[in-house]
């Protein structure tokens, strides 16, 4: 069926659908049914009226106004109604699934051990309370050591200390709030409590002095009144005469148990808080105390001396614990928090309590690990972890990058002002500089005016600015991933339906042609999209089927990249600069805009390499073309020996990994390379899709050979072989598909699956390729839908780290909250927009940066290798200061 394109960069003209020879009119000129020339009529106008008013230009500005508008309400919401993320962590959210607990608005790191005992090294916390706090108390120090368990201890103190990182944790046992509590509190906050660096003195005193000497000091410590308390409890804590760092602290049920919950009880409770708030606002001013709301109980299985603990008791000495503490609004920086988000999880999982009172093991451990990240983001600060975390000030090279689009956007007022309005009619689709795939336009493409690459930029700069203010700025909320089959296969269903949806013939049968190559790089890319934001790759059937993917886009840019060379022999440095410009352009300004290392953006340092891989295997001596090939079947075996020697040399790297972090160590290499100061994660990138490109390579080899010799059918609706042949070939193909699903099913960790990967990803990739191809009918129709996203499958990949999920992929971005439906409905809409803008925005400043002309070329690549230079050069010196500062 012929068909209509519509420009990318504007409306389509309704004009079109009122051609004699649109197919809804010659349709209408046959159909002799008054009612149906009606419907036909009808679709047509409607259709017209939607390809009219809805279009990417439309949706363009339809996105730039919701962007406006949610940075405006995300501003003012937090400037009037509070933006503290760390009140957001311990006040408020829900579970995300049995045990993964969703603070609101922000994302919750999972400490482990190490990271724990990074943070509280050289520190004392204490809990302080009754046996809820107990219960608190040991899921705290389990994420410290995950060894420890309770050990049936009962009202008394129980000291921790992991003596690796100097981390002392203690409970003490106060179940009420009375004066015992208040001295306690006290005789942190008056003067004569020994300074910590006396207690600190003591193990050092123990190497040098001896132990004598030390328990000495200590004896004479306790002889006086610094500690407040008995010889015999002393020895029982280390150290307890020393100010806490962080406090937890709370209590209630006992004052209601032992007075059968009595109003008397309750007024009582309140002075007595209203007593100890001095002391714990003296604590807040120079540490950390969090006030535990009481959790709520599971009141028919309560035993009868507790019956008298009810919700609505446990309510009221909330509220008087709310009312009272914080009272003194002049110092609010002496401020006690309030641990209430634990009592939301609670009233969800209160009925599995064994006992009605006490909270099960996994709404404790949500609880402690929310007092991990109040206490230890903004310390150790966690890219997982945003709340109570407060960004970091823009570096220099981020200010500079700032100043440059600014810049821009001012010439750019400068000679609009003074009328130099020439601009381009229309912008040539960008070439597929993945997969080498080119096809120039039908009309050379006017040149641009003086004012286009400044107006580039500054379009640029604003979508920068978008970027920083999604990843880098407290405007926008983010929350963590969570895996369910039911987020990844629905949304993968809806997608399908509505590529198949949009099938259209195909103006070209050959196989792999480019709307085909452009629809499977699509579909690849928006399962590859569903899979990062539903983090499905905690289910390794998953990830493996993913992985495939990965390795089908690299077999594309070999394949791709060796068809051009082979049939146009083109070697040109006009056509690999514009392709690294292309591949690189949005990754270097992210780089500069978002403070990240190349490496970061693994997939465009991958493909590079590979570029420059085939780039250099082709090139090289001696260079075998197809015309050249032609005149001797000797060249056939001289490609396949070039071939051969590639293989060798990826063979090679991959078993000596030594040898490999050794090259790609090497400065200024390393900076391309390095991630978090290691080459691991290139290392691993590279290894595990290591022989994909040469997969395509050799593909397109044979297939080009045997298009030459006419050995395939390649006719519209023709099987690509004969009948028996290509039945034989796609039941290969299919067994091929399931024996690899039922493979990853039954994988048992990723590590083991990960070696075979590289071996088998290419008969997955070759099933795929007969299966699409083989019969007539699926090579004549592709999907539009799968390949408009094929064409800005570069930008999505890219795009998604900072402006559809958050915190540099850890997380999803949140414009809308309380709506996740919603939320990612309009960020997937203003995300495909942008994406598609960057593509056409590199398409302009690459006519711009990347002349034809050889010596201006020259003069532009001296200019560009000075200015990396340089910026590898203050990298080192900044990363030289922060190790002088450290």
């Amino acid at each position: 069926m012929p068909h209509t394109t519509v420009p990318d960069s504007g409306c389509v003209d309704a004009r079109v659908y009122s051609a004699p020879d649109h197919p809804a009119v010659s349709y209408l000129s046959t159909c002799c049914h008054g009612g149906a020339k009606m419907a036909v009529l009808a679709y047509s106008l409607g259709k017209r009226e939607i390809n009219q008013y809805f279009c990417i230009k439309n949706a363009k500005l339809l996105s730039l106004a919701a962007v406006i508008l949610l940075t405006v309400f995300h501003t003012v919401s937090r400037y009037y109604g509070g933006g503290d993320t760390c009140e957001w962590l311990l006040s408020s959210g829900r579970f995300l699934g049995e045990n993964v607990w969703q603070p609101y608005g922000c994302m919750m790191h999972k400490y482990k051990s190490i990271e724990a005992k990074t943070c509280l090294a050289e520190k004392r916390v204490a809990f302080v309370g009754d046996s809820r706090i107990r219960q608190l108390f040991y899921s705290y120090i389990q994420i410290i050591d995950p060894t420890q368990r309770e050990n049936g201890r009962k009202h008394e103190n129980i000291p921790f200390e992991d003596r690796s990182s100097s981390v002392n944790v203690d409970f003490l046992w106060y179940p009420e709030v009375n004066n015992s509590l208040k001295e306690r509190l006290m005789s942190w906050t008056e003067m004569n409590v020994v300074p910590s660096g006396i207690w600190k003195l003591l193990p050092r005193m123990n190497q040098t002095c001896g132990g004598q000497q030390s328990f000495f000091l200590r004896s004479w410590l306790i002889s006086f009144d610094f500690p407040m308390m008995s010889s015999n409890e002393a020895l029982s804590l280390k150290d307890p005469s020393v100010k806490p760092d962080v406090v937890i602290i709370g209590a209630a049920t006992w004052s209601i148990k032992l007075r059968s919950g009595s109003s008397e009880a309750l007024q009582q409770y309140r002075a007595n808080l209203t007593a100890i708030s001095l002391p714990l606002e003296q604590l807040a001013e120079d540490g950390e105390v969090y006030w535990v709301l009481q959790d709520p109980v599971h009141e028919e299985v309560l035993s009868d001396n507790r019956k008298m603990i009810t919700n609505e008791q446990l309510e009221l000495y909330n509220e008087a614990a709310l009312g009272t503490l914080n009272s003194n609004k002049k110092n609010a920086k002496a401020r006690v928090r309030f641990l209430g988000a634990s009592r939301q999880a609670a009233m969800e999982t209160i009925a599995q309590s064994a006992d009605g009172l006490h909270l099960p093991e996994n709404t404790r451990n949500v609880g402690a690990m929310i007092l991990m990240n109040a206490v230890c983001n903004k310390v150790l600060r966690p890219i997982d972890g945003s709340c109570c975390q407060s960004l970091p000030a823009p570096n220099l090279l981020q200010k500079l990058t700032g100043c440059v689009f600014l810049g821009s956007a001012l010439v750019f007022l400068v000679l609009h002002a003074l009328g130099h309005n020439r601009h381009w009619k229309s912008r040539p689709t960008p070439p597929d500089v993945e997969s080498g795939e080119e096809k120039k336009p039908a009309t050379a493409a006017p040149p641009l005016s003086h004012k286009a690459p400044f107006q580039a930029m500054c379009k640029m700069g604003l979508i920068m600015a978008y970027f920083y203010l999604c990843d880098r700025a407290d405007i926008f909320m983010k929350e963590q991933k969570f895996y369910t089959h039911t987020t990844f296969f629905i949304p993968l269903i809806y997608m399908f339906v509505l590529g198949i949806f949009y099938s259209e013939n195909s103006k070209e049968t050959k196989l792999l042609n480019r709307e085909q190559t452009d629809e499977w790089k699509g579909w690849m890319q928006l399962v590859i999209l569903i899979y990062h934001i539903s983090g499905a790759s905690a289910f390794i059937p998953v990830y493996m089927h993913v992985r495939v993917l990965v390795a089908a886009y690299l077999f594309q840019t070999g394949y791709g990249h060796f068809s051009f060379f082979w049939l146009k022999g083109d070697f040109g440095l006009y056509r690999v600069c514009q392709v690294l410009f292309r591949l690189n352009f949005l990754v270097i300004v992210l780089c500069l805009v978002m403070d990240r290392p190349y490496q970061f953006y693994y997939f465009v340092p991958l493909v590079t390499f590979w570029f420059v891989i085939i780039y250099t295997t082709m090139a090289m001596w001696p260079q075998i073309l197809q015309k050249k090939a032609n005149g001797s079947g000797m060249w056939h075996i001289g490609i396949l020996v070039k071939l051969l020697g590639l293989l060798l040399f990826i063979c090679f790297f991959a078993y000596s990994q030594g040898l490999f972090e050794n090259i790609f160590s090497v400065w200024p290499v390393s900076k391309l390379f390095e991630l978090n100061g290691s080459i691991h994660e290139w290392w691993f990138r590279w290894k595990l899709d290591r022989f994909a490109i040469i997969h395509g390579m050799l593909f397109a080899c044979v297939y080009l050979v045997l298009q030459k010799c006419q050995v395939l059918s390649e006719g519209k609706g023709e099987p690509l072989f004969s009948i028996r042949i290509s039945n034989i070939l796609l039941l290969i193909s299919v067994v091929s598909f399931m024996t690899y699903s039922i493979w990853a099913s039954s994988c048992k960790n990723k590590t083991e699956c990960n070696e075979m990967h590289p071996y088998i990803s290419g008969l997955q990739i070759l099933a795929f390729i007969l299966i699409r191809n083989i019969p007539g009918y699926a090579r004549s129709l592709y999907s539009s839908f799968f390949a408009w996203f094929g064409k800005i499958s570069l930008e999505l990949f890219i795009c998604q780290y900072h402006i559809w999920l958050a915190a540099d992929t850890k997380g999803i971005l949140v414009l809308i909250p309380g709506n996740p439906s919603l939320n990612i409905i309009l960020s997937t809409f203003i995300f495909v927009c942008v994406a598609h803008e960057i593509s056409l925005i590199t398409n302009d400043l690459a006519q711009v940066a990347i002349p034809k002309d050889g010596g201006a070329l020259l003069k532009r690549l001296l200019v560009a290798g000075v200015f990396t230079l340089g910026l590898l050069l203050m990298s080192k010196s900044s990363e030289g200061n922060q190790g002088e500062g450290h």
